[in-house]
């Protein structure tokens, strides 16, 4: 293609362009090292990687900028918020709440979500029907909504949140599940198993739930992204953690009003949020891809 025409089109259509892409997609070693540096690591030892306490701050150090700015201090990287709180402390601790929160969700919500997934796919007729339709109803139910409800009834608490996240996550999980199992019961292993006297309980243990298990763990890497977007969103809106909580949403939400004066307090537990997100979903892309052996040789 001459050179000239790559000025008409968009920048993400060049050749270069998407092929450098597909590259970047298919070796995610830059997602897991974001992943492990950026989440991972700084949770598991956020005791002694945060250079100071997350919930005490000091009123003469408040909105202290970044090192790099004016006024800022070696002793707070990336500044202060405006309790005189360390941003990169709260952020590390962020990460802490953000993979709890997560992980429990998407446990919980994926058994809960696997084990109805292959009873409805397994038995079909009036079963199916039921379960399905509590995924609709699920699915329909607006999570800001729910969320609020809940908030006003019992308060802000890592409780809630999770309560909200499970019952948002678990009809996801149902569906994929019963998508696969419906195709699998049709296969002659079934059939066998049938003949061969394995219970139902066995067939859906034994035979159906090891066939869905890739999915599964592709759609769990995928949801641990979207998880920590959603309880960010909700602590920003005041529908999630309590203020006092290091979560990244509540970081942002404490840094609106000061946007213009003090975009740190703002902008890097945004970066750190949007970090996240991309290295998860370019895992889970690449998990999918790799775990799928009708991709894989794409």
């Amino acid at each position: 293609m001459p050179l000239q025409s790559t000025r008409t089109m968009p920048w993400y259509a060049i050749p270069w362009v998407t092929e450098g892409w597909a590259r970047f997609k298919r070796y995610p070693l830059f997602a897991l090292a974001i992943l492990l540096f950026l989440l991972v690591i700084p949770a598991v030892f956020a005791p002694w990687v945060a250079p100071h306490d997350p919930f005490m701050g000091s009123l003469s150090h408040r909105l202290t900028p970044p090192v790099w700015q004016d006024g800022g201090s070696m002793g707070h990287i990336l500044g202060t918020d405006k309790l005189g709180r360390d941003i990169l402390s709260r952020i590390i601790y962020g990460a802490r709440v953000s993979l709890t929160v997560s992980l429990i969700a998407i446990f919980v919500g994926g058994i809960i979500g696997t084990v109805l997934g292959l009873i409805s796919g397994y038995f079909g007729g009036w079963t199916d029907s039921v379960i399905m339709r509590l995924v609709d109803i699920s699915l329909a139910l607006p999570t800001i909504l729910l969320a609020l409800v809940l908030v006003a009834a019992v308060g802000p608490s890592f409780g809630t949140v999770i309560t909200v996240l499970i019952v948002l996550l678990w009809a996801r999980y149902a569906r994929l599940v019963r998508g696969e199992a419906l195709a699998i019961k049709e296969l002659d292993f079934i059939a066998r198993a049938r003949v061969a006297g394995a219970s139902h309980a066995r067939i859906m243990y034994r035979y159906l739930f090891p066939n869905v298990v890739n999915s599964l763990i592709v759609l769990a890497t995928l949801q641990v992204g979207y998880v920590i977007l959603l309880e960010s969103s909700l602590s920003f809106l005041g529908a999630g953690l309590p203020r006092a909580e290091p979560a990244w949403g509540v970081m942002v939400s404490d840094g609106r009003e000061l946007i213009v004066t003090s975009w740190w307090v703002s902008m890097f537990p945004g970066i750190a949020i949007m970090l996240t997100v991309l290295a998860l979903n370019l895992l889970g892309d690449w998990l999918r891809d790799h775990l799928d052996p009708k991709l894989r040789n794409l």
